[in-house]
């Protein structure tokens, strides 16, 4: 099995691929463009791990990640590359646009054209899962919980990024019937 991790240099990406190759025997492909949040010093223990390899690439440039794609032919992909910090988007608002909204249509087009050129069985086993945020439901009261039924209600440009990846994630399923799951993780 081979997974392609988007963000796989950041925290929670980076704990994400230690699970993986602690505990199966699967290959990881990590895909990060090392921005402000990207840290491959926390991951250069692995760089003689055969299970592991690394890739500078930006998920928004569809050449590279159409490259990769065909280099490695992943069985899923795991999409946790993002602007994240709320006060950020506030001050700079496009570069979430640019890496939440259009990064992940880039991969949703590069997975869908490469997943519908699987034969049967590969077909089956793909899945593009997208990691999202509890941000997208807004504000919640001090002991409320958001479920995969609370209503959308971002409210920064971070959260508003996010769930409109998010509704993509959901149109290239109902619409051209890939293979996803969501995420809304919390912290």
């Amino acid at each position: 099995m081979k997974i392609l991790i988007t963000g796989g240099a950041g925290f929670i990406g980076s704990n994400l691929i230690r699970h993986i190759l602690d505990n199966t025997d699967y290959q990881v492909i990590n895909v990060d463009k090392l921005t402000y949040a990207g840290n491959l010093d926390s991951l250069s223990d692995l760089n003689e791990n055969n299970s592991y390899s690394f890739e500078l690439a930006d998920i928004c440039n569809e050449k590279q990640m159409n490259r990769l794609f065909n280099k490695h032919r992943p069985d899923k992909i795991m999409h946790l590359a993002a602007e994240s910090h709320v006060d950020r988007s506030i001050d700079s608002p496009m570069e979430f646009i640019n890496t939440n909204i259009l990064g992940t249509y880039v991969l949703l087009e590069v997975s869908r054209n490469y997943w519908m050129k699987l034969d049967e069985t590969k077909k089956y086993i793909f899945r593009f899962h997208h990691i999202s945020t509890d941000e997208v439901y807004g504000s919640l009261a001090k002991d409320d919980l958001s479920t995969e039924l609370s209503p959308y209600r971002p409210s920064s440009p971070y959260s508003s990024s996010k769930a409109s990846s998010d509704h993509l994630v959901k149109a290239w399923h109902s619409t051209y019937e890939l293979p996803v799951l969501i995420t809304n993780c919390s912290n």
